[in-house]
């Protein structure tokens, strides 16, 4: 599939995904790509992101930022929009909502939460919980330049091929870490991000036997 296709499946209804996403079936550990997993002496820091699907009359897409360069943590990196948790927010969706509209505009009223994927433990230390939303268009995005280079949409068809799934592994402080990427025409989707759109591809493909 190219990057600019997209085709449109009338079964990925937001009342289908919604089920799907409940049951959080078909999300497995593979023995031989294990996921990285915080050591029990290690207190993680809580972080949320939306992983806003917008229902385009073309079909499905998921939002995605790219961060400005000069940020401490995960610069450069495509990611969905998110950040650590506050002490004021209420719980995780919260913490997602308010994060996406501060990074892109996107107001919190325009996103009706879906579901969630399950928690990610990434090495920078941050345990994040991926809060699902699903956005009507038009989209009215205003980016804060200080920590978004970029806002862009990409089909969400293209995560469902399993061709586009890349496997890596390398050794970082003396510890093997495997990781998927998904390059995405000239933009490299990687590490986390791609960890959680391989959550959400296995979730949304899982044959449920029914």
């Amino acid at each position: 599939m190219s990057p600019s296709g997209n085709v449109r499946n009338p079964q990925f209804s937001r009342d289908w995904l919604a089920e799907r996403l409940s049951v959080h079936g078909g999300v497995r550990e593979e023995a031989d790509f294990p996921s990285y997993v915080h050591p029990p002496e290690h207190k993680p820091v809580q972080a949320a992101v939306l992983v806003p699907i917008v229902n385009q009359p073309d079909g499905l897409t998921l939002i995605f930022t790219q961060r400005t360069a000069h940020l401490h943590d995960h610069a450069g990196q495509i990611s969905f929009p998110g950040g650590r948790v506050d002490e004021g927010d209420a719980d995780r969706i919260a913490t997602a909502l308010r994060e996406a509209e501060e990074e892109t505009g996107l107001s919190r009223s325009r996103v009706e939460i879906i579901g969630q994927l399950p928690e990610y433990d990434i090495p920078t230390g941050f345990r994040v919980t991926p809060v699902v939303g699903w956005v009507e268009p038009p989209l009215e995005l205003k980016p804060d330049s200080f920590e978004v280079a970029d806002v862009f949409e990409v089909p969400l068809s293209f995560f469902l091929d399993p061709a586009n799934h890349q496997r890596h592994s390398d050794v970082r402080n003396g510890r093997k870490r495997y990781y998927y990427s998904m390059p995405y025409g000239e933009r490299n989707i990687w590490g986390a991000t791609a960890g959680m759109l391989y959550s959400l591809f296995q979730i949304l493909t899982a044959d449920t036997g029914k």
